[in-house]
């Protein structure tokens, strides 16, 4: 793969070589200091001192030079307000479309500059990734902690970059009022309903919400998935066409997600009746829930690794396994076996090709509308959550056929066998297989897509301390030492779980740490909710479904509450902090301390901790992108893998605490599974406020 400092090289603009980050320089420096030190003719602390103020010289060279050129570009502006005001007394439709023609020219030229900006704050936090790596310092931590906010600090500028919004502004403006007008001239600001639409004003605001911590429900949402963007920008006139993708294949992937959502939650409300059936404890529902976890432990890998080399037939194998295994649960309660209740869930978990359809979206989809599709992802997830319970509900019905018993125990099986066998012919005739050159392929383009799709997420606000651990930095320079050049050229995917472990540096570790603990406490509240709900509060089936339904169908407008206003107010570190602390009360509110236990605590407690939740796993994964090491954001064993694993095992863990505490009584169950989720969440806490300040 291309060095990364040749690629700087050749993203550089020709006549402003001179003002880009002279990465090259700075890492033969971070070479002789590590040269000197071991020779003992250079203390750490004079290291320190000299690469902070070399640092701080560059950044100054890159905002001066900024701010030089947005100047010029506003007195460009002004040039054509002139124009524009002399078009206003005298209309002229020809001058009219040449004076927007030549808006749009300083629009590319303010391209060009974001670019300028971009590429240079990728060399800085590259190099001192690189530094930090070399001695073991959080010199990272320290640099931007004592330049971000100080009121002298260059760093301030290549953040908030006033100018630049004030250029944007000045073009967007110009070109609503020139745009088709024919002589009607309507200010942008009485019509704020009716955006611009150009694509280099599209372009611009692009580059600009990667340099700032805008976002939108889009983006959050496609956190959701794990999903990485580009790491280098490309300019407009250097953007090559989407590869061609097939939208029912897209489609295709999106309805297995939906599917197996709905499949993973349409037996939670019955699952503690299916087992009394069967001659089992009620408690025993965790196993029956938790078996298509355990499953998916396993199932997970080989799917990450099959889809290296197609997408077509992993999906054919998940269908024909989950028509099997929901078969199968649907006849245990004639053949009167809870052992054969719990092979058709292992089978169910089996058959989740969630890998396959992250992998998919990440290969296949341009990246013009990869978002929208990771976004798509996650809708499709949460809407098969919240459709679960609630077709669970509608199931209340019994009748038989011949010898096959058909009611609310049997027919979530039964409904979710016919969907996957529909789904598998749908599958058979609409799917297009992608065109691979050869088996490398898969490999390497996954590694180019996700690292290449780091950036587009990486480069928000905090952008020189993203430390997403894109590749390795490196360059082809000739004077690289052996070692180092050994460790830069270790940049291969993890080949193993052992191996990807290693690569989790303590930010990762507690990330993961985070994920696991909200998975844990959502499937407490979720697969315990039957068997508590009956227990204190006698309430049906389909009142169990109703619930359950109700929380599924909050995700979508909580994510656009966060996605839409929350994140543009607060950092993702707050925004994660706040949120562990809100499942700690929702917690801490759903024990059973006061008697009577009301429906009114439980509701609430469950409302907040499932809303909180919900809120932290979008905000974590976010992070948990930008933290990771590149070797895990390709290869089977990846980062969404790595994540995946996190959460299901959680669940099993959950699902085994369920089935354990049963044998305590109903009425302990609520207590004791509750505390494990109190304690994982207090050391997700603890740990968070460990390490507050690497997460940027």
């Amino acid at each position: 793969m291309v060095a990364f400092g040749k690629k700087l090289k050749d993203r550089q603009i020709e006549e402003w070589r001179g003002y880009y980050i002279n990465y090259k320089l700075m890492k033969k420096k971070v070479k002789r200091y590590a040269q000197q030190i071991k020779e003992g003719t250079l203390d750490r602390r004079h290291v320190l001192k000299d690469f902070s103020m070399m640092l701080d010289n560059q950044i100054e060279t890159i905002v001066l030079f900024l701010l030089e050129q947005q100047g010029l570009l506003a007195s460009r502006i002004a040039n054509l307000g002139k124009r524009h005001d002399a078009l206003q007394q005298q209309p002229d439709f020809s001058q009219i479309s040449e004076l927007r023609e030549a808006y749009r020219q300083v629009g590319r030229d303010l391209l060009k500059l974001l670019f300028f900006v971009e590429i240079n704050a990728i060399g800085l936090r590259k190099i001192l990734k690189k530094f930090d790596k070399r001695f073991g310092y959080r010199f990272t931590d320290y640099y931007v902690k004592t330049r971000a906010n100080h009121p002298y600090s260059q760093l301030q500028q290549v953040f908030k970059h006033v100018g630049v919004g004030a250029v944007v502004g000045a073009i967007s403006r110009n070109l609503h009022e020139l745009q088709d007008r024919q002589g009607s001239y309507l200010s942008i600001y009485d019509q704020p309903s009716l955006p611009l639409q150009d694509p280099v004003v599209d372009s611009i605001k692009a580059a600009v919400d990667r340099l700032t911590h805008s976002t939108n429900f889009l983006s959050f949402l496609g956190q959701h998935a794990l999903i990485l963007q580009e790491e280098f920008p490309i300019p407009v006139e250097e953007q090559a066409d989407d590869q061609i993708y097939h939208f029912n294949s897209l489609l295709l992937n999106l309805a297995n997600t939906f599917l197996y959502m709905v499949n993973t939650y349409i037996i939670v409300p019955t699952a503690d009746d299916y087992s009394i059936s069967l001659g089992a404890a009620a408690t025993v529902c965790g196993v029956v829930i938790g078996a298509m976890a355990v499953a998916q432990v396993f199932s997970s890998v080989y799917f990450s690794a099959w889809s290296n080399r197609s997408y077509f037939k992993p999906l054919i194998f998940s269908s024909i396994v989950l028509f099997a295994g929901n078969t199968l649960y649907a006849l245990a309660y004639d053949l009167g076996s809870i052992w054969v209740l719990l092979i058709g869930r292992l089978l169910c978990g089996l058959g989740s090709a969630r890998a396959v359809n992250r992998r998919y979206i990440s290969d296949c989809v341009p990246l013009r509308i990869r978002m929208q599709a990771s976004a798509g992802f996650v809708s499709a997830s949460a809407l098969g959550m919240a459709c679960g319970p609630a077709l669970a509900g509608l199931l209340q019905i019994d009748f038989k056929i011949y010898k096959l018993t058909f009611n609310q125990d049997t027919l979530p099986g039964w409904v979710m066998a016919v969907a996957w066998l529909l789904y598998l012919v749908w599958l058979c005739i609409s799917f297009i297989e992608p065109v691979r050159e050869d088996e490398e392929v898969p490999v390497e383009s996954t590694g180019g897509k996700a690292e290449s799709d780091a950036l587009e997420k990486g480069l928000k606000k905090p952008l020189l301390i993203t430390s997403e651990n894109n590749k390795e930095d490196e360059d082809d320079d000739p004077d690289i030492d052996e070692s180092e050049e050994a460790v830069e050229e270790s940049r291969r995917p993890a080949t193993s779980i052992g191996s990807a472990y290693r690569l989790l540096t303590p930010s990762v570790k507690v990330q993961l740490l985070i994920y696991f603990m909200l998975k844990y406490a959502m499937e407490i509240l979720l697969s315990e909710s039957s068997v508590v709900t009956t227990y204190y509060f006698n309430w049906s089936t389909s009142s169990v479904a109703i619930f359950l339904a109700s929380l599924g169908l909050t995700v979508l407008p909580v994510n656009i509450l966060i996605g839409s206003y929350i994140s543009n107010m607060f950092e993702d570190r707050q925004i994660l902090l706040a949120s562990e602390i809100l499942v700690f009360i929702g917690i801490v509110i759903s024990f059973n301390i006061i008697i009577p236990y009301t429906v009114a605590q439980y509701v609430v407690s469950g409302l907040v901790m499932f809303v909180s939740a919900e809120v932290l796993e979008g905000v974590n994964l976010s992070l948990l992108s930008r933290v990771m090491s590149s070797r895990l954001s390709r290869g089977t064993y990846n980062g969404g893998l790595l994540s995946t694993e996190a959460g299901t095992i959680a669940r099993v863990i959950a699902d085994a605490t369920i089935t354990l505490a049963g044998y305590l009584g109903d009425s302990k169950l609520l207590n004791v599974t509750l505390i494990p989720s109190l304690v994982i969440c207090v050391t997700s806490i603890v740990a968070t406020c460990y390490t507050y300040n690497s997460l940027y």
